[in-house]
């Protein structure tokens, strides 16, 4: 439980220097264009640019292991509902069946419906990343600023913010209180079986509850002795000015985007059909 699943590093990157109105937009646009495209060849040039990006930020993969996990197994956890409930939607989508074998009955596996699964697992390795740069390489003061700067009201912005802020103290309460409950006897290693070892999990529920619900009320007594919410604007310490290499950036994302865009839709349809 040493690993910290998700917040704020501060590194000294490309990624991290740039505002956080510039990563909010683009991480719009990035998630915009791989949801709406099935394009395979959009979504291979922007997995590439994912991984590109990744590295220039710094961040080391043993860091966000837990998180990437966790996305993994909702990966395949969708890809077998979507099997299950349509095992023949690859089908319908490219207009051609072509039968690698039979399982039982509707349940065949055709290339079409494979390059389908393909086509979706891509979508989420190329959103993942873009998603978890934005969160990881950016402070949540500089994220409630860039919300606010675009429209979103500061209350909400605000909202967000400690919400993000607050993914850390989580942790680090979930940490605390399994090593005390580890210090009273109670088992958390595979020594236990699992229905066990899921029951003495369930014991840290409750103090974890609790010392959240003190710590909401902790920040809510503050932020109401501050007279938050008093007037319609506020200022923002952690705000960022755009650079030349904002505006750069912007600029290079926004074509990329319309082109995505355009070559996704020129022939009237979401999807790239090899068949």
């Amino acid at each position: 439980m040493a690993v910290k699943m998700l917040g704020y590093f501060e590194r000294s990157s490309v990624i991290h220097q740039l505002s956080g109105v510039t990563k909010l937009i683009i991480f719009l646009l990035w998630s915009t264009a791989a949801m709406l495209t099935y394009d395979t060849r959009i979504l291979l040039v922007l997995l590439i640019f994912s991984f590109v990006i990744f590295k220039l930020s710094k961040v080391r993969l043993r860091e966000i292991r837990l998180v990437l996990a966790l996305i993994l197994f909702f990966l395949l956890l969708n890809n077998l509902a979507i099997y299950l409930f349509s095992p023949q939607e690859g089908v319908q989508i490219y207009g051609s069946s072509t039968e690698l074998f039979t399982i039982y009955g509707r349940y065949n596996i055709t290339a079409e419906q494979l390059f389908y699964h393909f086509n979706v697992t891509l979508k989420y390795i190329v959103v993942t990343p873009a998603a978890l740069l934005f969160i990881i390489t950016t402070h949540p003061s500089e994220f409630a600023a860039s919300l606010n700067k675009i429209g979103v009201h500061y209350k909400i912005s605000i909202a967000v913010s400690l919400a993000l802020r607050y993914l850390p103290d989580i942790q680090r309460d979930f940490r605390t209180i399994s090593q005390v409950q580890q210090a009273r006897g109670v088992d958390f290693s595979k020594n236990e079986k699992l229905i066990k070892r899921l029951k003495n999990v369930s014991s840290i529920i409750m103090p974890l509850i609790f010392s959240s619900l003190d710590r909401i009320e902790t920040i809510s007594q503050a932020m109401e002795l501050r007279s938050f919410g008093k007037h319609n604007k506020r200022t923002w310490y952690r705000a960022q000015p755009l650079t030349k290499t904002d505006w750069l950036t912007l600029v290079v994302s926004t074509l990329l985007f319309i082109i995505a865009i355009v070559i996704t839709f020129y022939d009237g349809s979401r999807f790239y059909n090899p068949f």
